[in-house]
């Protein structure tokens, strides 16, 4: 155990436990602490890292795979049910599927102009999980909202360039052009489908 009597050492001894609590918090399989114990102490030192960039890129991205098929397999079936989903929904005359798999089906149309990725809209949604579940919806807030159509989930910014102001759509929008494999806060859960129905009242920018 190091000596924590001075101020300094208990200031080092914190910033280790911080570090140790936040590789706790999201640890892969086979985390070695001595390893990084060793990268730190090399880094610190100014010497050259062990392993090189291609290596340590390569590893990385191992890890990532193996701990996305590990969350994968948690949530199987989210997403065999959001695939079903998706199926049959894309089995009616009025959806039509894109390339990337997005779903829309056009509720009113609209003949104004059309959004670019650039651009900035106001518009009015109401978004549910594919069960039915509400989690966002401006027409419940009683207020349009506005936002930049390449700063939305992937699904959005891809219907709204193919929109034209005064457009109502419906959106079923699979997870990864959503929010993927993170989920979005409690409502949203990592691999969930979407539903929106979204209102292009105006390009504001």
């Amino acid at each position: 155990m190091a000596d924590l009597t001075t101020i300094e050492s208990q200031a080092s001894y914190g910033i280790g436990f911080q570090m140790g609590q936040q590789l706790a918090s999201n640890p892969f399989e086979g985390l070695a602490l001595d390893a990084v114990i060793s990268g730190l102490q090399d880094a610190f030192g100014g010497q050259a890292s062990a392993v090189d960039n291609d290596t340590l890129g390569a590893a990385f991205s191992e890890i990532h795979k193996r701990m996305e098929a590990e969350k994968a397999k948690e949530f199987e079936a989210v997403i065999a049910e959001a695939q079903a989903y998706l199926a049959k929904n894309a089995e009616r005359e009025e959806v039509t599927v894109t390339e990337s798999g997005l779903q829309y089906e056009v509720i009113n149309s609209g003949d104004g102009e059309t959004p670019t990725a650039a651009s900035t809209v106001r518009v009015d949604y109401h978004g549910t999980l594919i069960n039915g579940d509400v989690f966002d919806s401006s027409y419940d807030r009683g207020q349009p909202a506005e936002f930049p159509v390449g700063g939305v989930i992937k699904g959005w910014t891809e219907a709204l360039q193919l929109m034209s102001v005064g457009d109502k759509w419906r959106l079923t929008v699979p997870y990864d052009l959503a929010y993927g494999e993170q989920g979005a806060g409690g409502a949203i859960k990592p691999y969930s489908t979407l539903v929106f129905d979204v209102e292009l009242h105006a390009i504001i920018g």
